[in-house]
């Protein structure tokens, strides 16, 4: 006899999400503000060699995604990693990374917000910084709350700006070089990669200080897996999404990172200036500044929708098994096919970033947002162990097979747990990797008290 479908039954989530939707979400997981502001701060660590940095971690997360690509392409009905997780190694694995998850997004979202605010200001000084982030998570939620194809469409042109602003960075340099362009810094070369104190211009541990900055650009790569129950034809978007990663990875990251390096030598960029900024200034684009700002607002909203949709398929799949009734209608789905509690409890939350600017140091804040960031360590690493047991199990199951499984699973875990230890080396990181040690700890802990109460099949 078949079961009779509820309301609140996650099958009712509508596969809303296009080829090209989803191309962009997986792109737009994978280039964040931290690109168009942070890199100079990285090239100040490392140098030349942070391109060495990001190809390394590249591979690494295209491993990481194909091991988790792998095992949703078993179930195209799988809402998330987190019930990969639940099926293929434990409940409470899966209870300790979807909270965790949940948590990370919440404050990553809460940061951008925040963020919003101050970049505002540089069109509307008297703008109280609150106000910007409040709008924009409102917006973004009414889009959330209309139909998953609504969110596709609003991350696609999001993830659109980013991508135009990064190619029109290479196509300007490439025309720079080409040209021997004198710039404020001289010559605009791919000489000057290497003849300011070589390629490994500066000493081992900067280098290894700058790595988690690396690995942590990267993080919401793994968002592509949480569209697979809302994507159409998943058996060929998914894989296509995941397997374009390393050219994506080249093009954007070492692309424009090398561009710069190649317009400006290393050692004479500025660690708290964006270097997309000094390149537009150089050839004489006036507004130069307000074209970086609006990319990095877009970036940061980018964030924020990416953020409610997220959190609200996650916070709809922790509680649809709770044992109390109330707790369950988190996980309603709605007549339009979205979570719309779990969305709408998730915005509240982070939109409590614009009381906690007032109320928690700013140094407080950002160890929350750190925390949350250092966090993704420990979820990619839940995704390769539990690989490992799904292909111990089913070593014959998938058809789209991680390459050179298992070693390049134990590659995945070695590579996380030095940056961990890297993450030793800087007062700041420390501090935010015991504190994310004590985050999962107590996850872990709470993990014991709770039971899955979900019918085997």
């Amino acid at each position: 006899m078949k079961k009779k479908q509820t309301n609140n039954d996650s099958h009712h989530l509508k596969r809303g999400l296009t080829n090209r939707h989803v191309q962009m979400i997986a792109l737009g997981g994978a280039i964040g503000t931290g690109l168009f502001l942070g890199s100079g701060e990285s090239i100040h660590y490392a140098g030349p060699s942070i391109l060495l940095g990001y190809f390394i971690t590249g591979i690494i997360c295209f491993w990481m995604m194909r091991a988790m690509g792998e095992m949703m392409m078993t179930d195209i009905n799988f809402h998330s990693f987190v019930e990969v997780i639940h099926r293929y190694w434990s409940y409470r694995a899966s209870y300790v990374i979807g909270w965790a998850y949940w948590a990370s997004w919440i404050a990553i979202a809460m940061a951008e917000l925040t963020a919003m605010g101050v970049y505002i200001k540089l069109w509307l000084p008297r703008c109280p910084q609150w106000l910007p982030g409040l709008i924009a998570i409102a917006i973004l939620l009414c889009v959330n709350l209309i139909t998953v194809k609504a969110f596709g469409e609003v991350e696609f042109w999001f993830a659109l700006i980013k991508i135009v602003a990064i190619i029109a960075l290479i196509l300007i340099g490439i025309f720079l070089m080409v040209f021997h362009y004198h710039t404020s810094a001289g010559v605009a070369t791919p000489a000057n990669l290497v003849d300011h104190g070589g390629f490994f211009a500066t000493s081992g541990l900067d280098i290894l200080r700058s790595l988690p900055m690396v690995v942590f650009a990267f993080a919401g790569i793994e968002m592509v897996g949480m569209t697979s129950a809302e994507t159409q034809d998943p058996k060929e978007v998914m894989p296509k999404a995941i397997n374009d990663i390393p050219i994506r990875i080249l093009i954007f990251y070492i692309g424009s990172l090398a561009v710069i390096m190649s317009i400006y030598p290393w050692n004479m960029l500025n660690a708290h200036t964006s270097p997309f900024v000094m390149v537009f200034k150089d050839i004489g684009i006036s507004g130069a500044a307000n074209i970086v700002n609006f990319v990095v607002l877009t970036a940061a909203a980018s964030s924020c929708n990416s953020a409610l949709y997220t959190t609200g398929r996650m916070l709809a799949g922790l509680t649809y098994t709770s044992r109390h009734s109330a707790i369950r209608m988190i996980s309603h789905i709605s007549r339009s096919q979205v979570p719309t509690l779990a969305i709408i409890l998730s915005a509240i939350l982070i939109t409590l970033s614009s009381f906690l600017n007032y109320l928690v140091p700013g140094k407080a804040f950002s160890l929350i947002s750190s925390v949350a960031t250092t966090s993704f360590l420990f979820i990619w690493g839940a995704i390769i162990i539990t690989h490992l047991k799904f292909r111990k199990k089913y070593p014959k199951k998938s058809s789209f097979r991680m390459p050179l499984s298992p070693l390049s699973d134990y590659i995945v875990l070695a590579f996380f747990a030095f940056v961990a230890f890297t993450m030793l080396l800087r007062k700041g990181t420390f501090i935010s990797l015991a504190v994310t040690l004590l985050w999962m700890l107590f996850l872990t802990l709470n993990s014991r008290h709770h039971k899955d109460i979900r019918v085997k099949k």
